[in-house]
């Protein structure tokens, strides 16, 4: 099996270099670009995941993000941040990053990250899930409504197959965050309301027969119309 490919996008010399040494030696296919710029030459050669610096010294680090998403659809993105404010928060993960970390950030917890983020597969035997005018193939990650397709980002595509899944049942909020960003999650979780809004807004654009309900206090389901 090939290594996973991450793509470090970072001008910090002493961050980058220290980021790329130590992927390698975890055992993954790591590249390093340090500008904005490289970054959209590097992604033409494919990433599984985007370790992305925001506070690029050539391109903002927001529109570097919308046009590393358009290219790489399937990656993941995982922004680094020292901003902490939650509209900056908000717009990062509009933009197409999967999840942050905040800078100054320990390298411990950054390696736990990425292997959440990596090892993500579709569980099981059961390849499909078909749920009134919804289908989803969990192998090739494709979302067809009303046989028109759909377009997720990787963690989008995630949080509706674990509502879908369990069609008419409320899964909390902190089973959300297990199964589709660790099992071993700690802190807020604004990230999971930002993806579900934009889920939410797709799904609904798509005019299928299902939607997703919040369950306040509890957390959400996909529901059939009836």
């Amino acid at each position: 099996m090939s290594a996973d490919r991450i793509l470090i996008v970072e001008d910090d010399e002493d961050i980058g270099s220290e980021l790329l040494t130590v992927l390698h030696a975890e055992g993954y296919d790591a590249m390093w670009a340090r500008s904005g710029r490289a970054a959209r030459d590097l992604a033409a050669n494919g990433a599984d995941l985007v370790l992305l610096d925001l506070g690029l010294p050539d391109v903002d680090g927001v529109a570097v993000c919308r046009d590393l998403r358009r290219e790489l659809p399937d990656a993941l993105i995982v922004a680094l941040t020292a901003r902490t404010a939650e509209l900056d928060v908000i717009v990062t993960l509009d933009a197409g990053a999967d999840d942050y970390l905040t800078k100054p950030f320990r390298l411990s917890e950054l390696l736990a990250r990425l292997r959440a983020h990596l090892r993500r597969r579709p569980p099981g035997d059961t390849h499909e899930v078909r749920v009134g005018s919804l289908a989803m193939n969990l192998l090739a990650r494709t979302v067809t409504i009303s046989e028109r397709t759909v377009h997720l980002r990787p963690k989008e595509f995630d949080l509706l197959a674990a509502l879908a899944s369990r069609e008419g049942l409320v899964v909390t909020r902190d089973d959300l965050m297990t199964q589709v960003w660790d099992e071993r999650w700690v802190g807020q979780t604004k990230t999971l309301d930002v993806h579900i809004a934009a889920l939410r807004r797709k799904v609904q654009s798509a005019r299928g027969d299902g939607r997703i309900v919040t369950v306040r206090g509890h957390g959400y389901t996909y529901e059939k119309a009836r």
